[in-house]
């Protein structure tokens, strides 16, 4: 199989996932610009998740780039990556609507864990399937930004047990962590003809 249908699922998925989120805040009732306020809590959660699955869209694209083998192994990495994604809309919105309060932070902490450990799962579902000449095991090299984020989200979900506040700035740290763009792929790839 192709790589093309895989992307082009994926990305439906993902596009779907976003606009749910939006639609999950709600207006607030009155007409001043003062009623905004109720809702600035849910604004700043989908902000941080729309960051998140847009930091794993491009992720997964440049994977993909490097990826010419897709199997059966690979397809299914990839959907318990979409499965834990479509969560997203469903855990931003518990938190948003709960102004961070300390339960809805620990579900959005599991979800991002689960989501970063899916990734992971798929990147070596692809490395099994493309073989010792892989572009992408090339391009990960010892990954400290994938692993360290899996530690970080579970400190962070120990910390929203009593402080809230902190989890959510291990969320901001990882997310700015990752919007540094990463090149391994792109260097990866330039060495190779593709």
């Amino acid at each position: 199989m192709g790589k093309g249908r895989l992307e082009a699922f994926s990305d439906g998925v993902i596009a779907i996932i976003i606009t749910i989120m939006v639609l999950e805040i709600r207006a607030p009732h009155g007409e001043g610009f003062g009623v905004l306020s109720s809702i600035i809590p849910a604004f700043l959660s989908y902000v941080l998740s729309f960051v998140y699955v847009g930091i794993y869209w491009n992720n997964h694209h440049h994977m993909l780039q490097a990826t010419h083998k897709v199997t059966g192994k690979v397809l299914w990495a990839n959907l318990h990556l979409l499965f834990w994604l479509s969560l997203f809309p469903f855990a931003t919105a518990w938190m948003g609507e709960n102004h961070f309060a300390s339960a809805p932070t620990i579900a959005y902490g599991a979800v991002l864990l689960m989501a970063a450990q899916s990734y992971f799962v798929l990147q070596y579902a692809i490395i099994g399937a493309e073989g010792p000449g892989s572009i992408l095991k090339q391009a990960l090299g010892r990954d400290w930004k994938g692993k360290s984020s899996i530690v970080l989200y579970s400190l962070a979900i120990v910390a929203a047990f009593w402080l809230p506040w902190i989890s959510q700035i291990i969320f901001v740290s990882v997310a700015l962590m990752w919007l540094v763009p990463d090149r391994r792929i792109e260097q990866a790839m330039s060495g190779k003809e593709i």
